[in-house]
């Protein structure tokens, strides 16, 4: 007996940058990969998870999907991106990562006992929230 597979729905986040090439290497420094399949010269595909991926896009590139004036992210909260993270250890990781490959950590740290969070700036002023939730807090 075969069964079709559950759909695992993802998440692209898109991103304008400054610059590619250093956005890329920021973000492959964090640990992540890059799929070449859908990058090129005005896109770069970083690949956070299994369903979750960042579009990191050219502004001129980026322009092209919206009519709307693009955010200067050093001025101006667009978004803020949150990922989880299997420990408060891991939390402290990422942005330590961030922070070396040239981001800037947030002075905010979340910790509740059951929740801990902190909160880094990539190079272009994005902002990421790294979050551990206790499990079993989380099943109630």
């Amino acid at each position: 007996m075969t069964t079709t597979p559950q759909y695992q729905q993802m998440i692209f986040v898109n991103l304008p940058v400054n610059d590619l090439e250093a956005s890329k290497k920021f973000f492959t420094e964090l640990g992540y990969s890059i799929n070449p399949q859908f990058s090129d010269e005005n896109a770069a595909s970083v690949v956070i998870s299994e369903t979750i991926v960042t579009m990191l896009l050219t502004k001129p590139f980026y322009a092209t999907f919206t009519d709307k004036e693009i955010a200067d992210a050093t001025k101006t909260s667009e978004v803020l991106v949150c990922l989880s993270a299997e420990s408060r250890e891991k939390v402290d990781e990422l942005v330590e990562k961030a922070v070396a490959a040239g981001g800037t950590a947030s002075e905010r740290v979340q910790d509740l006992g059951f929740m801990y969070g902190r909160a880094f700036d990539d190079l272009d002023g994005h902002t990421w929230e790294v979050v551990w939730m206790d499990p079993a807090a989380v099943q109630g």
